[in-house]
């Protein structure tokens, strides 16, 4: 069942096809560990910006019948405080760990990645398309150019691989990805939240206190299919966005991902899903005498 299911996505070697993403349950060793318990391939820490931050004042989510809408506003331990955990986490655990970095400025992204690799992360992941943090995500990531900045002074920063968060709010994705690779990045994750808002009308006021959120789980993910289709030609693609069943992991995996993120589903479902969805895919892969490897851009001919 392990051959079966085994993939490389950016150097990363995983057991399965199946990674954490950012966001979700990445901010402690146990947490981390937890995750790999439960069945991942591969698990991503929460954005660590330079410095400790509280987030936004609750509300932060609002759930809805085709997923969610969040604006935590990235709380986090900061780097300091947090290098500790990852250390102890790579001390214990056996699968990849991605380490999330994010700041408002090209330089503190690059401070916070470097800090990671040297605390035992196997890769980065630069947090570049946050939707509702002033200054920590579309701000340095929206535009080609901007891309290039920051992807450039990342690489030299670190040695191990480098993955590039894409927002799809943005005419046309593949010119984002193309400036991550020619700057260095070894893969892309595809995709982030979508801008979104959600107004309660008897209260006749926005729900969240930021009023204004990311919008994740199964609305988003034909939008992510799309995105990795486009990008899977240029790059290794780690696909995210609405995968809750094997059906929705091996749709991405078609489309051209190497790997496949988890995130909103955990919140619905439990940390069950990595074993759910791991297992749903073997015997789909079983039933059309595929491996994961074999699977992966079969829907594009």
């Amino acid at each position: 069942m392990g051959t079966l299911l085994e993939t490389e996505v950016a150097g990363l070697k995983l057991r399965n096809p199946l990674i954490l993403a950012s966001g979700i349950l990445g901010n402690s060793s146990s947490l981390l560990k937890r995750v790999e318990l439960s069945g991942a391939g591969a698990v991503t820490t929460k954005t660590i910006l330079p410095e400790p931050t509280k987030g936004y004042e609750n509300p932060v989510v609002v759930e809805l019948p085709f997923g969610l809408i969040n604006a935590m506003g990235l709380p986090n331990p900061g780097i300091k405080e947090f290098e500790r955990e990852l250390a102890e986490a790579r001390s214990e655990m056996t699968i990849p760990i991605i380490g999330s970095a994010g700041g408002g400025t090209p330089e503190e992204v690059s401070h916070v990645a470097g800090r990671l690799q040297d605390a035992g992360a196997d890769a980065i992941e630069i947090n570049a398309s946050c939707p509702h943090v002033k200054g920590h995500g579309l701000e340095i990531g929206s535009t080609p150019s901007s891309l290039r900045e920051l992807v450039n002074i990342v690489r030299g920063s670190i040695k191990i691989p480098l993955l590039v968060k894409l927002t799809p709010m943005t005419p046309n994705i593949r010119s984002l990805g193309e400036a991550s690779v020619r700057s260095g990045a070894d893969g892309l994750t595809a995709i982030n939240t979508l801008k979104a808002m959600y107004i309660d009308v008897e209260a006749m006021a926005p729900v969240l206190s930021n009023k204004v959120g990311g919008l994740s789980g199964p609305a988003i993910r034909p939008v992510a299919v799309r995105s990795i289709y486009e990008l899977a030609p240029i790059s290794d693609v780690i696909g995210t966005g609405g995968v809750k069943n094997w059906r929705d992991a091996a749709e991405m995996l078609l489309a051209g991902a190497k790997a496949v993120g988890i995130g909103t589903a955990i919140m619905t479902k439990g940390l069950e899903v990595f074993r759910e969805i791991s297992d749903g895919l073997s015997h789909y892969l079983k039933r059309k005498n595929l491996s994961v490897r074999e699977l992966i851009g079969r829907g594009r001919d």
